[in-house]
């Protein structure tokens, strides 16, 4: 019973020793990544974006009339020919 005790004991301490290590091990880790840390966001930060240019609203109606334009295609008022010709149209004007 003595020997149990003993070793008990000792798998106790070195426990004890291992985790208060590693704690400390993780303490200075994380100092040492919150130090670089500003450093390396102002190294790493893209340039901030342009922001797109809205559309003109000639493009925005153009996008409504080819999307009207392929409804009708779809629901089969118009033939693969005509749907052709009319985006070519829109397109072009």
């Amino acid at each position: 019973m003595p020997g149990l005790l003993r070793g008990v004991a000792r798998t106790a301490v070195v426990a004890g020793t291992a985790t208060a290590v590693s704690n400390r091990v993780s303490r200075r880790q994380a100092g040492r990544w919150v130090q670089q840390e500003p450093a390396a966001a102002e190294q790493s930060a893209p340039p901030p974006a342009a922001a797109p240019a809205p559309a003109a609203p000639d493009m925005e109606s153009k996008i409504a009339q080819l999307r009207d334009l392929g409804q009708l295609k779809e629901q089969g008022v118009l033939t693969e020919e005509e749907f052709a010709a009319q985006k070519s149209r829109i397109l072009a004007s």
